[in-house]
């Protein structure tokens, strides 16, 4: 059998074509990436930077929620408190309507009970440029003195 002729670069062995001095002995199936799967696999994962970056966020959204719901249920008890501060002032000028006397004029405290809450009032009373009419104005308290709601009508003499 007559040899082949070897290209310059490439020494023909028993073992298979040689890719070098450098190159480790060649088998069947060597190729430079199968050095690639011969190496352990590397773990892929996160940082710790990555996961206290992804933490940091994390807290700044939930803080964010946190406070947007605390405003929203100090809303709602407003508006509870509002409401009921509403009643008792409509409730109040309603009865001296039903009266059916012009209220002297000055200052009047009136208590109210509304919705298991106890409310204060003034009604204060005030002349218009017409004697026949009064301005009226029914001011709600809260317990800890906080104004609630200021209510004005005008009542004319029956």
């Amino acid at each position: 059998m007559a040899e082949k002729p070897v290209s310059p670069g490439i020494a023909a062995s028993a073992q298979g074509p040689s890719l070098g001095p450098s190159a480790p002995p060649s088998h069947p199936g060597f190729s430079p990436i199968s050095l690639q799967r011969l190496r352990p696999p590397r773990l892929r994962g996160f940082t710790l930077v990555e996961v206290l970056v992804a933490l940091a966020i994390v807290a700044v959204a939930l803080a964010a929620g946190l406070r947007a719901s605390g405003a929203l249920v100090l809303h709602a008890e407003r508006q509870s408190e509002q409401f009921l501060a509403q009643l008792c002032a409509e409730n109040e000028l309603v009865r001296l309507r039903l009266s059916r006397q012009l209220p002297d004029i000055g200052r009047l405290d009136f208590d109210c009970q509304q919705g298991g809450q106890s409310l204060t009032g003034q009604l204060l009373v005030n002349p218009t440029p017409n004697p026949n009419f009064r301005r009226i104005e029914a001011r709600v308290i809260s317990q800890d003195r906080r104004p609630l709601l200021s209510l004005v009508t005008v009542m004319g003499r029956s």
